[in-house]
């Protein structure tokens, strides 16, 4: 598959997630499979554009490519000027973000609130394709509500527009992330777009992505969620739409290999302070569904030195191997114990 002039190894690809797919995040999803991956959000007003934490949203250094970072915002010359000054940096692809159901992103008219306007819609999409000379796509949900589904609209004003690439979340702003993803919309813009079409939402399995590419007939599925916690689950579809054939959870010894990478260069990324205090979700997703994660999990909450709590992690993954060679997650130990 390729976006733009970019080939892509495979057709499994990393959500953008605020707060959690920052650089060192990207960076090990790709190294465990992912054929692609998208920045943080990152605010078109000036203002915010110019903090550290926009920054570090857009900060690319040594990542695998292409590095593609997605932009936010209503006014087309603000979300212009944010694609420009993110290629001046090293963009490779620019995303526009037309799909966060959070109320702060959707009180600005950014985010999936933009699907209320489709002259607006139009007008941001041309002002980005115009602006840069790398490739655009958009990041959409099927409507604001069920009842005013457009997703049809935006991909056709989309193509039009010059777009690369089109990934649609099978929810409705109203929807936020609760109840079941329907793929019979992304299904309907697949069949009537010419564009490549990446599905997203409630993908979580290997044979779940393997349904999902067959429901919409899409090019590619994006994972977002799932992700957190198990970033292996990239090379686990890939390998199972390549062969049918299912991975074994990993080797507790890898995980503990790559789980002290993972916060040192998380750590390096953010320093001491942020470090330690924003690696806690991280660790609390990798071991939620492990044997005595919770206690662990809370354990982790007041350590706030980057060496103790690297310390710990390693200490934690050392006593799974108690267990067996391999991951045991609690659900499948319990059940054996019944």
């Amino acid at each position: 598959m390729n976006i733009g002039p970019y080939q892509l190894r495979n057709n499994v690809f990393v959500a953008p997630m605020a707060g959690v797919t920052d650089r060192p995040f990207r960076q090990l999803c790709k190294e465990l499979g992912a054929g692609y991956a998208v920045s943080e959000m990152a605010a078109s007003n000036p203002r915010v554009m110019a903090s550290v934490k926009t920054a570090r949203r857009i900060n690319h250094e040594g990542e695998m490519e292409p590095k593609a970072v997605q932009i936010a915002g209503a006014d087309p010359q603000m979300l212009a000027e944010a694609a420009r000054f993110n290629v001046d940096r090293g963009a490779q692809i620019i995303d526009i973000n037309m799909g966060c159901p959070v109320k702060k992103v959707c009180n600005n008219w950014c985010g999936s609130a933009l699907l209320r306007d489709e002259i607006l819609v139009a007008r941001l999409l041309e002002a980005v394709v115009s602006a840069v000379d790398v490739p655009v796509t958009l990041k959409f949900r099927t409507g604001w509500d069920r009842q005013t589904k457009n997703a049809l609209t935006i991909a056709r004003i989309a193509e039009e527009s010059g777009i690369a690439m089109l990934t649609l979340h099978g929810r409705t702003r109203a929807d936020g992330y609760s109840g079941e993803a329907e793929y019979d919309t992304i299904a309907a813009v697949k069949a009537a777009s010419r564009l490549p079409v990446v599905a997203n939402g409630d993908i979580d399995t290997p044979f779940k992505a393997k349904f999902v590419l067959e429901k919409t007939g899409a090019d590619a599925v994006m994972i977002g969620r799932a992700a957190q916690g198990r970033p292996w689950i990239f090379r686990e579809i890939a390998h199972y739409l390549q062969t049918a054939t299912v991975l074994p959870a990993p080797y507790v010894e890898e995980v503990r290999q790559l789980m002290s990478a993972h916060l040192q260069a998380h750590y390096a990324f953010y320093g001491e302070y942020l470090g330690v205090r924003t690696a806690r979700k991280h660790i609390g997703w990798y071991v939620r569904d492990l044997v005595g994660g919770e206690i662990f999990r809370q354990r982790m909450n007041l350590i706030e030195e980057c060496d103790t709590q690297l310390a710990a992690v390693d200490e934690f993954f050392e006593s799974q191997l108690a267990l067996g060679e391999r991951l045991q997650y609690a659900p499948a130990v319990e059940k054996l114990a019944a």
